[in-house]
């Protein structure tokens, strides 16, 4: 049986690493960072994703996977190594490939015998031929070593139905060898597999997150021109969904996206075409939306208070989507900065991310996870994840637990009819406001 070894212990390293152990693979997964080793090896999962704690489990129990510091040992016995490493956004908005080319390094010396390095991280277009420059200049001569793209298309919150009920498997290679060998290994996946060059598969993961980044910001423009001329957008996204070569999925207003993903390959992708002597207007526009969507909430308040100043504000929901602990470019994270700023007294409401938010704000924000206690006493609650305990949350308690009962949703959670029945003052996006004070709601 092909031996697998998995470069890398995060979200997509781990998942990679369960669901081939799942299938029945032996799969080592290594790592550098010494306390995650630990807690995988006493089966402890130390990212939140559901289902993935009880797989890994069922792996480790028989003895399908483990995990390693000692890189030298597992890349001495691989058949196949998968490389799974962050390539994190540096400050001018490309993509940091330091992890990817230690790992690069680090396989080549060690190689023992023939492999395929199959490349999951997301990377910018041409990174596959640098691995392999880096592969041929420290590996021993007479290795064969291929690289080949394979990358990942999984949604954070919902990973191993992703990887077992996919669309596709993208698997770019130079050699038809190769291809067959990585499509081999994903034939009990049963899924459709496409094979590409190595160039356009890379370009695949970058242009699908980008156009799915685009539609979430078409929709939130049109949900300011809702806004303004008195339409809704849940219905205006509705009706258009019903257009088969338009599509429902990602036509949901809201305050923008987040997560580790969609800004990160936006952003990269327009500055690595902007290294090519292209200038990618359509997708700066894509990212400036958004960072302007994700201060709406925000806006909003100042110009419902004037002030902001000591004002008690219940942030409810801070990962960037729902069953995630992930709180990377988070709408979340750009509100509270912007409220703390303004003197505002915040208290944060997740049930996973609690202590990501910690780690990042300490004792300047108050912490709660439970969800009426968060709102208790509060001037504002906004609403920033649509977490289900917030999606089924009980309106009369946010009308007898507040100060006043103020609601300013970025997710649109509650149905305005519903709204409409109680004494909340109810603000959404691209949807009529409920409840208002007609004077306040045209100054918004």
């Amino acid at each position: 049986m092909k031996q697998i070894i998995v470069a890398g212990t995060g979200y997509v390293g781990l998942a990679t690493g369960v669901s081939f152990a799942t299938i029945g693979f032996k799969v080592t997964c290594v790592d550098i960072d010494e306390s995650k080793i630990n807690l995988l090896q006493k089966g402890i999962c130390p990212i939140y994703e559901p289902g993935l704690q009880e797989a890994l489990l069922e792996s480790i129990m028989q003895e399908r996977i483990e995990f390693t510091t000692n890189i030298n040992q597992a890349y001495r016995k691989a058949d196949v190594i998968f490389i799974a490493v962050g390539t994190p956004e540096l400050p001018d908005g490309t993509a940091n490939l330091t992890y990817l080319k230690e790992v690069a390094k680090d396989i080549a010396i060690n190689a023992s015998k023939d492999l395929v390095v199959v490349i999951k991280s997301t990377v910018p277009v041409g990174t596959n031929e640098v691995v392999k420059q880096i592969l041929k200049e420290f590996a021993h001569p007479q290795l064969k070593i291929d690289v080949v793209s394979n990358p990942e298309f999984l949604r954070e919150g919902s990973a191993l139905h992703d990887i077992f009920h996919g669309d596709r498997i993208v698997i770019g290679a130079d050699h038809p060898q190769s291809a067959s060998y990585v499509s081999e290994l994903y034939k009990s996946f049963n899924l459709p597999i496409f094979v590409t060059s190595v160039r356009s598969a890379e370009m695949i993961k970058y242009a699908s997150n980008a156009f799915l980044a685009t539609k979430i910001s078409f929709i939130n423009e049109i949900s300011s021109i809702c806004e303004a001329v008195g339409a809704d957008v849940e219905q205006v996204a509705h009706g258009m969904g019903l257009d088969r070569r338009i599509g429902s999925q990602f036509l949901n207003a809201g305050i923008g996206f987040g997560g580790s993903c969609f800004p990160k390959d936006t952003s990269a992708l327009v500055k690595s075409s902007a290294l090519e002597g292209l200038e990618l207007k359509l997708l700066k526009s894509v990212i400036d939306i958004n960072d302007y969507q994700q201060l709406k909430l925000y806006e909003l308040a100042k110009l419902y208070f004037g002030s902001l100043k000591d004002k008690q504000i219940a942030i409810l929901g801070a990962s960037f989507k729902p069953n995630t602990n992930d709180i990377r470019h988070a709408p979340s994270i750009a509100l509270i900065k912007e409220f703390l700023k303004a003197g505002a007294i915040i208290t944060v409401y997740d049930p996973i991310a609690l202590p990501e938010v910690n780690r990042e704000f300490g004792d300047s924000v108050k912490y709660s996870n439970d969800l009426y206690e968060a709102i208790s006493n509060q001037d504002a609650a906004l609403i920033v994840t649509e977490w289900n305990e917030i999606v089924q949350a009980e309106l009369s308690q946010f009308e007898t637990r507040m100060k006043q009962p103020l609601i300013f949703d970025g997710r649109n959670c509650f149905n305005l009819e519903e709204v409409q029945n109680t004494n909340i003052q109810y603000y959404s996006i691209g949807r009529k406001p409920v409840n208002v004070n007609l004077q306040i709601a045209q100054k918004l």
